[in-house]
C-alpha cells in the first residue's frame, strides 16, 4: 500500500526559505506521477511541481518557477521527496501535499486523477 508522509512547513517571513519533505513507500507500479499540490481555503487545489517515474524532467507551475525545487532520493523501498521553496511570498502560504498516481499526467493532471496523499502541511509566508 503506497504511504506519503510529509514534514517541514511552518512560518517564514517574506523572502525566507522552507523545505517540505515527503517519505513516499510502497510504490509497486511501473509507471507513476509524484507531484506537489497546494490548497487555501475556498479555492481548488493546484498543481505545484510534478515529475514522472520515467521522465527525469520536473515541471513547475509558473507562480513557482524559479523559486522552487522539486528533488527526489530513491532508497530501495522509499522514495525521499523534497520541495525546496525560496523568494517565498505571502501568496504561497497555503496546506501543501505531496502526492501519487498511477494514471495522471505531468504536466497538467489535475489534483482528482492523484489516488495518494500526504497528510497536508501548513506553510504560511507574513512578516
Amino acid at each position: 500500500q503506497v504511504q506519503l508522509v510529509e514534514s517541514g512547513g511552518g512560518l517564514m517571513q517574506p523572502g525566507g526559505s522552507l523545505r517540505l519533505s515527503c517519505a513516499a513507500s510502497g510504490f509497486t507500479l511501473d509507471y507513476y506521477v509524484i507531484g506537489w499540490f497546494r490548497q487555501v481555503p475556498g479555492k481548488e487545489r493546484e498543481g505545484v511541481s510534478c515529475t514522472k517515474s520515467n521522465d527525469s524532467s520536473t515541471y513547475y507551475a509558473d507562480s513557482v518557477k524559479g523559486r522552487f525545487t522539486f528533488s527526489r532520493d530513491n532508497a530501495k523501498n522509499t522514495m525521499y521527496l523534497k520541495l525546496q521553496m525560496n523568494s517565498l511570498k505571502p501568496e504561497d502560504t497555503a496546506v501543501y501535499y505531496c502526492a501519487a498516481s498511477g494514471g495522471s499526467s505531468c504536466p497538467g493532471g489535475p489534483w482528482y486523477e492523484y489516488d495518494y496523499w500526504g497528510q497536508g502541511t501548513q506553510v504560511t509566508v507574513s512578516s
